[in-house]
């Protein structure tokens, strides 16, 4: 038999936990939990005092350090010390905080050296397997349109340095538009989703996003446009935002749990 693969995880928010869970309650199979990381490590204590097998308790820096696979879940502005000891280690490194790819980019240069690999889980989106099929052809145009419930946008940096309020809202706002590269400056928790969008297609400056704050929605929505030679696609998805965080849909969380069983599946569907 094959050895379990180790996994460790960077952040023990509603994703971290909930994956947490999963794989202590044996629900991926040939992949077992050895570390994890988190910047309050007493409140971190207890939210593990609930699994059946203690993981280690470490520094972001060292998770690499206890495993095959890091799973990064934190705020952004922490992606980098979980991901550059993960790559430099050769390990396989799947980020949820995606935008941050952009300005570490040399992270995939490095990958080429250590054998390291830098595995996107698909998050809270659709139709990343067609939008990379057709991205071997030629695509002329991708747009993303996010509406989100106005609380799941408050506090965007972009909207902070605009003053742009999103309280008490009696019809939709645009509170931006442009590019996926623009867009994850001023929204860094919010809209991960438009730059793994354009990693599986034509690139930041070319995937274009409108975000819409919309007292009318329940629920994080985003619809996909793709124009190619090969295919023309449109594609909606409806999120139920997360209890605990309402920036983030519940189906980023099974999302990570989906891309961590491929590695050990017999069987894999979808491109």
């Amino acid at each position: 038999m094959r050895h379990p693969l180790k996994l460790a995880i960077g952040g023990l928010g509603a994703i971290g936990m909930a994956v947490a869970r999963k794989v202590d309650g044996g629900g991926l199979p040939g992949i077992e939990l050895t570390a994890v990381a988190a910047r309050d490590q007493s409140r971190a204590k207890d939210k593990l005092s609930g699994l059946s097998r203690l993981p280690t308790l470490v520094p972001l820096g060292e998770l690499a350090d206890h495993a095959d696979i890091v799973l990064e879940c934190v705020p952004a502005r922490h992606f980098a010390e979980i991901a550059e000891p993960a790559v430099a280690r050769g390990r396989i490194l799947m980020p949820l905080s995606v935008g941050q790819l952009l300005t570490h980019m040399h992270l995939v240069e490095t990958a080429k050296g250590t054998g390291a690999r830098i595995l996107v889980p698909t998050g809270a989106l659709l139709g990343l397997d067609a939008v990379r099929a057709v991205a071997e052809g030629t695509v002329q145009s991708v747009r993303i349109t996010t509406r989100k419930p106005p609380r799941g946008l408050a506090g965007a940096p972009h909207l902070v340095q605009n003053a742009i309020s999103v309280e008490d809202l009696r019809s939709p706002l645009k509170v931006f538009e442009g590019t996926a590269r623009q867009a994850i400056l001023g929204f860094p928790a919010n809209v991960n989703v438009a730059v793994a969008l354009s990693l599986a297609g034509i690139g930041p400056d070319r995937t274009m996003i409108e975000i819409w704050a919309d007292p009318g929605v329940d629920r994080n929505v985003h619809t996909i446009e793709v124009r190619s030679d090969s295919s023309d696609l449109t594609m909606t998805i409806a999120n139920i935002p997360s209890v605990e965080n309402p920036a983030t849909g519940k189906v980023t969380a099974l999302s990570a749990i989906a891309a961590l069983r491929r590695l050990t599946a017999p069987l894999v569907v979808g491109t």
